[in-house]
């Protein structure tokens, strides 16, 4: 006999599991910020260190965007929005 999950169990097991979902942080490139800029934003608000920064302005520059932080949605959505005040173009999106 196959035992029934009660409404509790089917809710906890739903909210363990969205708890887990990742976040990425995009940074997209565009025709305004220097290399100089980005760079700077990504050490100051996504703890990059130099090469890092750098190696991650290149990829926007050539690629059209990057990951340039992951975690929770909630970890991420205030680095987002400095960088979006440093007019930087993010987004955070799910993978």
């Amino acid at each position: 006999m196959v035992e029934l999950e009660t409404k509790e169990q089917v809710v906890e097991q739903v909210l363990k599991k969205t708890v887990n979902i990742h976040y990425e942080l995009v940074l997209y490139n565009d025709d305004v910020n220097t290399f100089d800029h980005v760079i700077e934003c990504l050490i100051n608000y996504c703890d990059h260190d130099v090469l890092q920064a750098e190696q991650c302005s290149y990829i926007v520059h050539y690629k059209g965007k990057c990951s340039v932080k992951r975690g929770t949605k909630n970890k991420l959505q205030p680095i987002k929005q400095a960088l979006i005040d440093q007019r930087l173009k993010v987004a955070i999106l799910q993978y």
